[in-house]
C-alpha cells in the first residue's frame, strides 16, 4: 500500500493556497483589543488582537502605514481591515493589516481628528478671524440646556459680577439626536437678537455626550456668526471642535461668564480711581496755568503800550534838550575849522606851486633826453630805406636808395656795397 508523503514546505504552501482562494479571508474586518504591540526599526508594526476567547497575530508592513492615523498602544479597542494568510516559514497564520481604526469611542476620536484637520486646512482656526470680546456688555446670549448646571453657573456669576447685564437663554438640546441642529438654531436666533456676546456650551461628560459640539454644522455656525462667541464645553480638560473655531475658549461655563461679563464693583472702583486721578491732574494743570498767567501779567506790565509811550516821551524830551546843544557845538567846531583852513590856504597854495614847478622841470629834462634832435646834434644820424628805418645790414641791399637825416637836413645816397661785421 503506497502512502503520499509531503514535505513541511508543501503542506504550508497548500494551506496558504487555501487561505488565498478563500474570498472572505482576503478582505476581512476583525475587532479586538491590542496586545504585544511593537514598532520595528524597519517600520513594520507587529501586534496581536485578542478578545475573551482567543488571540490572533497581526502585522502591518511599513508600506501600509498610511492606513494608520494614530499610534497603536496596548489595550486599545480597534478594528483591523486586512487579509488572513499563512507565514510559510513558521507554519502559522496571521492577519496582514491594511487599515486600522479605533473602535467605539476611538472611532469618534478619529472622526474628531479628521474633522479638526479639515477645518484647520480651511483656515477656520486662523487667529485673524477671531473677533475681540467686548469689554463692557449689556446683553449676553447663552446656548445651552435650560436645566443643566452650566446655565445655573452662568446666571449666578452674572448676577454676582454685574446684575445689570441681561441674559438671553436659548434652551437647546446639547446631547443626543438633533442636538447639533438645535445648537445651530440657537446660535442663529441669538445672532438675530443682536446680543453683545454669546456663550455656547454645556457641562462635562464623555466624548459621546459632548459630540454635538464636534459636528461640522455647529463649527460652521460659530465661525459664520457675526457676534463674538465664547465656547464653554465640559470641564477644563475637555476639548471640542468649537473650542478651536470660537473667538475665545473658556475652560468651563463658569469661566465663560467670568470672561464675558465685567465686574461691576471693580468697574465702579476703577471709575472712582480715574476720577480722582483726573481731579488731581486738573488741579495740577490749574496751578501751573495760574503761575503762567501771573508770569504773563508781569510781562504785560513791562511790555504795555502806555509804559512804552512814557519811555518814548522821556527820550523825546532828552532829545529836544540835547539837539540844540549839539548843533551849537557843531557850528563852533565848523567855524574853527574854517578859520584854520583860511589861515593855511596861502601856504598850501605856495607849496603846491613850488612842487609843480619842480615836477615840470624834471619832465622837461626827461623830454630833452628823449628828443631825436638832441641825438642828431650829438653827431648821430637817422637812415631810412625803402622798407623803413635801417637798423642793420640785412635791411638794405646793393643798389637801394637811402635817405640820411642829419641836424640841418637830409642826404640821399645809393648803396654800392654792404659788409656785415
Amino acid at each position: 500500500m503506497m502512502r503520499n508523503v509531503y514535505t513541511v514546505k508543501q503542506v504550508n504552501a497548500y494551506i496558504k493556497n487555501m487561505f488565498t482562494q478563500d474570498f472572505m479571508l482576503n478582505r476581512i474586518y476583525i475587532k479586538g483589543e491590542v496586545s504585544n504591540c511593537k514598532y520595528h526599526t524597519s517600520g513594520h508594526l507587529y501586534f496581536s488582537l485578542k478578545d475573551e476567547s482567543g488571540t490572533i497575530a497581526c502585522v502591518m508592513f511599513a508600506g501600509q502605514r498610511s492606513g494608520l492615523s494614530f499610534r497603536m498602544q496596548e489595550g486599545q479597542q480597534v478594528i483591523v481591515l486586512g487579509s488572513v494568510s499563512v507565514y510559510e516559514r513558521d507554519g502559522r497564520y496571521q492577519v496582514y493589516a491594511k487599515e486600522i481604526v479605533l473602535d467605539g469611542a476611538g472611532l469618534l476620536y478619529e472622526k474628531f481628528i479628521k474633522l479638526k484637520k479639515e477645518l484647520e486646512e480651511m483656515g477656520m482656526f486662523a487667529p485673524e478671524y477671531k473677533k475681540p470680546i467686548p469689554k463692557y456688555v449689556r446683553t449676553v446670549g447663552v446656548v445651552t440646556a435650560p436645566t443643566g448646571a452650566a446655565v445655573r453657573d452662568i446666571i449666578n456669576i452674572t448676577r454676582r459680577r454685574n446684575p445689570y447685564v441681561q441674559i438671553l437663554l436659548y434652551p437647546a438640546l446639547v446631547q443626543g439626536d438633533g442636538a447639533s441642529e438645535s445648537v445651530v438654531r440657537g446660535i442663529r436666533a441669538l445672532e438675530e437678537a443682536k446680543v453683545d456676546v454669546m456663550i455656547v456650551g454645556r457641562g462635562g461628560g464623555s466624548i459621546e455626550d459632548l459630540w454635538a459640539f464636534n459636528e461640522e454644522n455647529v463649527a460652521r455656525a460659530v465661525f459664520e456668526c457675526s457676534v463674538p462667541v465664547i465656547s464653554a464645553v465640559g470641564h477644563e480638560t475637555d476639548t471640542t471642535i468649537i473650542d478651536y473655531v470660537a473667538d475665545l475658549r473658556a475652560p468651563t461655563p463658569s469661566a465663560a461668564a467670568e470672561l464675558a461679563i465685567c465686574n461691576y464693583r471693580e468697574l465702579l472702583e476703577t471709575i472712582r480711581t480715574e476720577q480722582e486721578r483726573m481731579h488731581r491732574s486738573m488741579r495740577r494743570k490749574l496751578e501751573v496755568a495760574s503761575l503762567h498767567t501771573a508770569r504773563y501779567a508781569e510781562k504785560f506790565r513791562y511790555l504795555s503800550p502806555s509804559g512804552k509811550l512814557k519811555s518814548m516821551r522821556q527820550q523825546l524830551a532828552d532829545y529836544e534838550e540835547q539837539i540844540p546843544k549839539a548843533m551849537h557845538q557843531r557850528l563852533e567846531q565848523e567855524q574853527e575849522r574854517t578859520r584854520k583852513v583860511q589861515e593855511m590856504l596861502p601856504l598850501l597854495i605856495e607849496r603846491n606851486l613850488r612842487e609843480s614847478r619842480q615836477q615840470l622841470a624834471i619832465r622837461i629834462e626827461r623830454m630833452k633826453g628823449l628828443s631825436p634832435l638832441a641825438k642828431l646834434n650829438q653827431g648821430f644820424s637817422y637812415v631810412q630805406g625803402s622798407e623803413g628805418t635801417v637798423k642793420k645790414v640785412a635791411d638794405v641791399k646793393k643798389g637801394d636808395w637811402l635817405r640820411i637825416y642829419v641836424t640841418d637836413g637830409q642826404i640821399e645816397a645809393q648803396v654800392t656795397d654792404t659788409k656785415k661785421e
